[in-house]
């Protein structure tokens, strides 16, 4: 991560917006359950399309459902099943924090991702 030696959240907030790829993709990483973390012995890990998801936070807190995009520039998640309804009545996909879920269930059709699980036990 940006490592800031400001305590102003407008700095914070700038060196977010600014981060690289490679930094910005560690703000998606989410808690895992609890049978998860004894398992792969993490406690974090990185939100990918595919895995199941419960909402912590927020309005939709309690929902469960599959991760169906990831959107890396604003480090947020599209969740199935959390929608908005706008005014003439159509659901829109929410976009939810990864800070405000916890995986469930992994996708762990990505061999390089299962490895590296793996590799932690």
């Amino acid at each position: 991560m940006v490592r800031l030696e400001s305590s102003q959240p407008r700095k914070q907030r700038k060196a977010r917006y600014n981060a690289p790829s490679h930094v910005s993709t560690k703000y998606l990483n989410a808690p895992m359950s609890e049978e998860l973390s004894e398992q792969y012995k993490r406690k974090t890990l990185r939100v990918v399309k595919g895995d199941t998801v419960k909402v912590t936070r927020g309005d939709f807190a309690g929902e469960e459902g599959l991760v169906d995009a990831v959107d890396t520039k604003n480090a947020k998640i599209v969740v199935h099943g959390v929608f908005s309804t706008k005014a003439d009545g159509t659901e829109v996909p929410r976009a939810v924090s990864a800070s405000n879920v916890r995986i469930t269930k992994l996708n762990l059709a990505d061999k390089r991702r299962e490895e590296n699980l793996a590799e932690a036990e």
